[in-house]
């Protein structure tokens, strides 16, 4: 007997916004500093809500916005902000005890 797979994907389990809110929360904390997981949970939780309702709310076409948030992209921070803000979630800092003093 065969076993099959099937490739995981983060926007089979993305089903509320608290989910999603949450999975980027952690994405966020886990990047290793270059904004790839950040980059890539966006665009995962974009593709669970929507693409083509995100393209009409940041006024970024799709493919653009599916250029912007792929592996290969560099999307700019006023790119990521309109991501952010359609989406209804929000960022927010505080302090770590990892800062460095000056």
């Amino acid at each position: 007997m065969t076993e099959k797979f099937s490739r995981w994907d983060a926007v089979d389990y993305l089903k509320s916004d608290e989910d999603m809110a949450l999975y980027l929360d952690a994405c966020i904390e886990e990047d290793p500093g270059d904004g790839s997981l950040i980059r890539a949970a966006l665009g995962d939780i974009a593709r669970a809500k929507g693409m083509s309702q995100l393209a009409r709310d940041t006024g970024i076409s799709r493919e653009g916005l599916y250029r912007a948030l792929s592996a290969e992209g560099n999307p700019e921070f006023t790119t990521i902000m309109k991501v952010i803000r359609a989406l209804g979630v929000r960022l927010h800092a505080e302090v770590t005890s990892k800062h460095v003093a000056a």
